[in-house]
Formats: structure tokens, sequence, C-alpha cells
């Protein structure tokens, strides 16, 4: 047996007090912000991380009308879960797609098309908002009783939202293929299995770490995307949660409802916290591998 080397007592105390200095660090904000939303006073800078006078009226208001604007908690959800849910969809579904093709394959053009894909990445995603606005917005038919511009839609949305979301999906989606032996395909193949039979069966499964890893930040890319929204949309039918928590601030910080917008951002957190717990496994799975590969 090894003999384990252990820390003296000094250094051991100065490392706890060091973590819980971090911890504090980290978690007093959370903790403040929902002392805030459990404050019934509804006041601008509360200082108690419990507050005096509990209540549950700034939740209430947020679900029941968070803004001015005659659009429920619900369908402000239901918006930014679809928003969400399509982004990290169709960027893993194309992206691995594309992945595979570059990582599997030598064709012609193929380094150029991945730095053109990298280029893309490299750009910064508010630089792309002006001309995709253009573009969408020449998309649109009046048929009299039907009135849709593609730019002014939750869909127009997505579209741009998943052409920034995209690249990032190929190349990290491509690091984790190229990983994978390719010993297994040749092997399939010899065996009588198809090309999709392959990608479907083999590869995928096999992947599973990184489509999460690509899903959950896809995931909470839509979710928490507010500059496209912002630009794009018009219909308060349309606007998702975080259209509607800048919604809720004043133009002085004293005409902010900050109980129900602590409240607000609480919700808005939440789901993401829950589809970071559902993954976790393959999250950390696929991170850490990604490192030591």
């Amino acid at each position: 047996m090894h003999d384990e080397k252990r820390l003296p007592l000094g250094k051991q105390l100065l490392y706890q007090l060091l973590c819980l200095l971090i911890a504090a660090i980290v978690l007093y904000p959370i903790l403040w912000v929902v002392a805030i939303s459990f404050d019934a006073r509804d006041i601008q800078r509360p200082t108690e991380l419990i507050p005096p006078e509990f209540s549950l009226q700034a939740y209430q208001r947020v679900l029941t009308q968070p803004t001015s604007n005659p659009v429920s908690f619900l369908t402000l959800a239901k918006n930014s879960l679809l928003l969400a849910s399509g982004v990290a969809l169709f960027s893993v579904l194309i992206g691995v797609s594309a992945a595979y093709i570059f990582s599997r394959f030598d064709f012609r053009l193929r380094k150029v098309l991945m730095v053109a894909v990298l280029g893309v990445l490299m750009m910064p995603s508010i630089a792309t908002i002006a001309p995709l606005f253009v573009l969408l917005n020449k998309i649109s038919f009046n048929t009299g009783e039907i009135q849709f511009n593609l730019r002014n839609s939750l869909l127009g949305v997505g579209m741009a939202m998943i052409s920034g979301a995209l690249p990032f999906a190929i190349w990290n989606l491509k690091g984790y293929l190229d990983t994978i032996p390719k010993d297994l395909a040749e092997a399939a193949m010899i065996d009588g299995a198809s090309f999709n039979q392959v990608f479907i069966r083999i590869i995928l499964p096999l992947a599973r770490p990184a489509l999460a890893v690509t899903f959950f930040l896809g995931f909470l890319t839509g979710w928490t995307e507010f500059a496209i929204s912002w630009q794009f949309l018009t219909n308060p039918q349309d606007f998702t949660l975080s259209m509607a928590l800048w919604n809720m601030t004043g133009q002085y910080s004293g005409d902010t409802p900050w109980s129900a917008f602590a409240a607000m951002a609480l919700m808005l957190s939440l789901p993401v916290a829950l589809v970071y717990l559902a993954f976790q496994r393959q999250i950390v799975s696929g991170l850490t591998m990604g490192s030591v590969k």
C-alpha cells in the first residue's frame, strides 16, 4: 500500500476557508435574487437574505401576466420552449450529419469548407442580425386572410439562430467523431451493413455524450436568446421569456418591480437547470472524454 501524503493542518484549514469563500461569492447573488423574489416589500435595494415579509405575490403576478402586454406566462414559456428545442434539435441533426462527412470522407474543397465554417463560428452573432433581417424579411406572402412574414415569426428567429448554432455543432461533433475508430465502421460494412446503418446504429450511439453536450448548449442558446428576437419580433403573442424579462424593466431603477423581476429571472433559469440535470451524465462524460482525447 502506498502511503498517502497528507497536508499539514494549517494548509487544510486554509484550503477549506478558500473553498468556502469561493462558494459564498458564487451563491450570494443567487440567494439574494431568491430573497428579493419572496420579499413582499418590493424595495429597490434589499440587503437581507431572509426577507422580513414573506410573500408569493411576485410569482402569482408573473404566472398571471408578467408585463403590460396581454400575454400569459404559459404563452411566453411555450414560445421559448419551441424556439430552444427547435434550435437544439435541428443544430444537432444537421450538425452531426455534416460532422460525420467532414470526419470520415476526403473530398474536394473539404478544407476550404471547414475553414469557412470556422470563420462563421468566429464571427460575432450580433454582426449577422442585419443581413438576416433583410434576407428573412423578403420572404412573406399576403392572401388577404393570411399575412405571414418569415422575419416576424418564431420560425424566422429559429432559422436565424440555427445558422449561428450550426457551425459550433459541426466543429464540436467533428472533434468527437474523429476519436471513434474507423475500424468499427469498416467491420460493420464487411458484415453487410449499409452506410446509413453504420451511421445510425454504430456512430450515433457512440456519440451520445457529444450529442448531449451539443443539444444542451443549443437549448441554452435558444432559451436565453434575446437580441435576434428583440429585433425581429413585433407581435406580443410571439414574445419569449427573455423579451418579457426585459419588458419588465422601467425607465429608471425605481420603476422596475424588483420582486417580480427576480421571480421571473428564477423561473427563466429553472428549465435550463432541469435540462442539465436530465443530461448530466452524458454532458459530463462528453466534456471529460473530449478533454482526454
